[in-house]
């Protein structure tokens, strides 16, 4: 395991498209533990293979609820709505309100390829979208209102 440099808002691998995951061999794992490493040290909430510098549709996420590995995600349900306050280890040092659905279900895989469903609600689904968005080459400054710097 390793911990990965995070890409910083200006390469243009964060403005990508990522491409589906085929091979859920090794090389996947390790990209996914790496990930693991590298979003707790920089105590983030989640991290997107995008911030690392690979376009494969893979994100972690640590909340409350725990820590989930999502590849291959669809969103296939948005209920409800919040609009918060969000950063982004990739824009460091700013953050700006977004409105997000408050509740979503996702359907993906694990490491393994094995499929499920998930739904999530609050701080969880509000990850899920911020980190589903970076498989889509979006960054939370192209949804938000009065970006700022944190200083």
């Amino acid at each position: 395991m390793a911990i990965r440099n995070i890409v910083k808002v200006g390469d243009e691998v964060l403005r990508k498209k990522s491409f589906p995951v085929t091979d859920f061999g090794e090389k996947t794992w390790q990209l996914l533990d790496d990930m693991k490493d590298t979003v707790k040290k920089a105590k983030g909430a989640g991290l997107a293979a995008p911030q690392v510098g690979v376009l494969r549709r893979i994100f972690v996420v640590d909340v409350e609820e725990g820590y989930f590995e999502f590849i291959n995600p669809e969103i296939i349900k948005e209920s409800g709505e919040q609009y918060d306050i969000e950063g982004c280890l990739s824009v460091p040092g700013k953050s700006g309100y977004v409105k997000r659905p408050n509740k979503v279900t996702v359907v993906f895989q694990d490491r393994k390829g094995d499929s499920y469903k998930l739904t999530a609600e609050g701080f969880f689904a509000k990850a899920i979208c911020h980190e589903n968005d970076h498989l889509n080459g979006i960054l939370y400054i192209d949804k938000a209102d009065d970006v700022r710097s944190d200083n």
